[in-house]
């Protein structure tokens, strides 16, 4: 938890200010028992209402100073929590994104939500509660145990028996309960991640009527969150009964004892008085205390849990200091792999093994292959998504990891398999690739990536809005955007994941066509399941369970590749007749 206090530097004068202005307030308010000795002694006894009045204004005086100094306090512990929290949030969502997919992979996205809003909203609280009450409510218990012994010694051992049971109450309830509140925080996770897939999934979920089975996965995982919570409440609601009976319980006895020190005049009534408000008081700083290491428990909890995605380290860490000047000439291949294995992480199996082939400057290449035969995570190796096992990726003859990621992210041009939009206009989203672009080079792009002929028709045009999400577009729009999204930066090397699949075969036979004319020089990989997609292209990659089954033209696969060959039996029936004419 230490390790946060750095992002506490920016409010260190409202941190070292806040506790101050309520240590004032205490000592005010631990004074006030003692001056109504005052009034009950001399002021009742000597019935002298002047005496009262005067005594009374200094009281109001001390009560009104109080809440100025109490107010300034919260308003010192509002501006400092919840400035942390806008600070640590920020870079929360900064180290995300510097975080590879490998260790997005293994936290979980609901996971590192939750961390980001409720853990810094429970050290927001954390923060609030120690600048508020963390010198007060101490100060209160030791000044007010001082104070009865001043009053009366004898009737101090009420006290001295009271605190060990007080105290033996609480370590009982915290004991059952804070372990509690850490399981709760989990299933809080598993929670979120359901209710994250219901709503991302909503349509899939209706199309196949999966709706009660999911209403009963989110009612089960509800309810033993649900049944958690109400078991730790009801341990923690403890609390508050059994130290109100001991609290009253110690009043009785220092009512019944104190009577009898009254009548036999070792003791005054205001005394009593003041020393059944100092017992009241120090009981009830003792069950705050208790509610306080609830809250400084939690927020332990919950600073574990954002300090392990500080102290994760990218797997993937750029080159910085790369330079432009150490770029290869054009006489070498632009991407070479080099005996590639790749295995995501807790994986035993490789994904893709000894993978090598060459691709040169302005060719166009598709990969093709089975399900899960290895093609996105082939492609991800290129742009760094993921950093390979064995083996090397040069584009350039030169090592993908000494690239800067910069230089690396400007070279490529990436269409992902899943067709993801975010809120704005059409003409921001496009941008995401080059925001300086220009309207001309937006319309291009569109153009090219056959986005342009329904944006055109909107009312709107390129100033259209997009839901999250891009749910107010089809599935081919959204493709076409996406396109055109990493046509308008003009890449050096356009990755395209299975990014037509959505398109019907025209549009894909067009936008190919445009692609070719409009991106001279360009070098475009084109994932696809469709052999009408690839079978033009200058070089066709095969894979097969990770492994490249064949390197070639159309041509030359369908007479020496079996894989590829089965795939074009599967699609193209007419050259299905013709191989089996052969």
């Amino acid at each position: 938890m230490f390790k946060l206090f750095r992002f506490i530097k920016p409010y260190k004068k409202q941190v070292i200010l806040g506790p101050i202005f309520k240590l004032l307030e205490a000592i005010l308010e631990i004074s006030i028992p003692t001056i109504m000795v005052l009034i009950v002694d001399k002021g009742i006894k000597m019935e002298s209402t002047p005496y009262i009045l005067k005594i009374g204004g200094i009281m109001l005086l001390i009560a009104t100073m109080g809440v100025i100094f109490s107010f300034i306090c919260q308003y010192y512990s509002s501006i400092a929590s919840q400035g942390f929290g806008t600070i640590l949030r920020e870079e929360l969502f900064e180290k995300i994104g510097t975080l590879s997919y490998s260790e997005i992979d293994e936290f979980g996205t609901a996971s590192l939500i939750n961390r980001v809003i409720n853990d810094v909203n429970q050290l927001q609280l954390a923060l609030a509660m120690f600048i508020r009450l963390a010198i007060r409510v101490p100060f209160l218990c030791i000044g007010g145990i001082i104070m009865v012994m001043f009053l009366d010694v004898k009737l101090s051992t009420i006290m001295y028996l009271s605190i060990p049971i007080f105290a033996f109450v609480l370590y009982m309830i915290m004991s059952r309960s804070l372990p509690l509140y850490k399981t709760v925080q989990k299933k809080l996770d598993k929670l979120a991640l359901i209710l994250r897939e219901n709503l991302s999934g909503i349509r899939v979920i209706r199309a196949f009527s999966k709706m009660e089975y999911e209403k009963m996965r989110f009612q089960k995982s509800n309810e033993d969150q649900t049944n958690t919570s109400i078991k730790v409440g009801k341990i923690s609601a403890l609390m508050s009964p059994i130290t109100s009976i001991i609290m009253n319980f110690s009043v009785l006895f220092v009512l019944w004892f104190g009577g009898v020190r009254v009548n036999s005049g070792a003791i005054t009534r205001g005394k009593i008085i003041a020393y059944i408000n100092y017992t009241t008081l120090i009981l009830s700083a003792l069950t705050i205390v208790a509610n306080l290491i609830i809250i400084f428990t939690k927020a332990v909890a919950s600073a574990s849990r954002i300090n392990q995605i500080f102290d994760t380290n990218p797997s993937i860490e750029y080159n910085d200091n790369f330079s432009a000047d150490k770029k290869s000439d054009e006489k070498v291949n632009l991407i070479k792999f080099e005996n590639v294995s790749f295995a995501y992480e807790n994986s035993k199996e490789y994904s893709i093994s000894n993978v090598s082939f060459e691709i040169d400057h302005g060719q166009t290449v598709g990969i093709i292959g089975g399900t899960g035969a290895g093609k996105t995570t082939l492609i991800n190796l290129i742009p760094r998504l993921y950093d390979v096992s064995k083996g090397e990726v040069l584009i350039n003859g030169i090592n993908v990891k000494e690239y800067s990621k910069e230089e690396l992210r400007d070279k490529i041009g990436i269409v992902p398999q899943k067709a993801i939009l975010f809120s704005g206009t059409v003409s921001e989203n496009i941008r995401w690739e080059k925001e300086d672009a220009s309207i001309e080079e937006v319309k291009k792009a569109a153009e090219i990536g056959k986005a342009a002929e329904f944006i055109e028709k909107l009312p709107l045009k390129y100033e259209t809005n997009v839901s999250q999400g891009g749910v107010n577009f089809s599935g081919g729009q959204k493709q076409r955007l996406t396109i055109a999204r990493a046509l308008v930066g003009r890449p050096e090397i356009l990755i395209m994941d299975d990014s037509l699949s959505a398109l019907d075969y025209a549009t894909d036979a067009a936008l190919r066509s445009d692609l070719k004319k409009n991106t001279k020089g360009m070098t475009i990989i084109m994932v696809s399941q469709r052999v009408s997609t690839i079978k033009t292209t200058d070089k066709i990659i095969v894979l097969d369970d990770g492994l490249v089954a064949g390197i070639g033209t159309h041509e030359e696969l369908v007479d020496n590749c079996s894989v590829y060959k089965e795939i074009c039996n599967s699609q193209l029936s007419k050259e299905s007749d013709e191989v089996e004419k052969e």
